[in-house]
């Protein structure tokens, strides 16, 4: 992968986490505030924890930080999708395990 195909796939993620916390909204009482900076989201719950997610362009990577630990992901061509480069899952599936967690509501965040 290249730099330009790494950022191409990294912002179709960053904004599918965005759209994934306005759907969610719209559809429960979690109420999570996204702010975008750049390649950073934060994700700010009503409790005052956050999930931080952000681009690393130079090891073409997604990190993610919540309260379980810091992740770190990376494309995989052949799945379609992010993997976590520990074994831990793909990257929705451990975003809306974390965020449920955080939150303490059930929610799912999809591709």
């Amino acid at each position: 992968m290249n730099d330009l195909e790494f950022l191409d796939c990294a912002e179709k993620l960053l904004l599918a986490v965005e759209q994934g916390c306005d759907r969610i909204n719209d559809e429960s009482d979690a109420d999570i505030d996204a702010q975008r900076a750049g390649g950073m989201v934060t994700l700010s719950f009503p409790n005052r924890s956050q999930i931080v997610i952000n681009l690393q362009r130079p090891l073409h990577e997604v990190w993610l930080a919540a309260r379980a630990g810091g992740f770190h992901f990376r494309h995989d061509a052949d799945q379609a999708c992010w993997l976590d480069t520990k074994g831990a899952g793909e990257f929705f599936a451990c975003l809306s395990r974390y965020a449920s967690e955080q939150s303490g509501l059930e929610l799912t965040f999809k591709a």
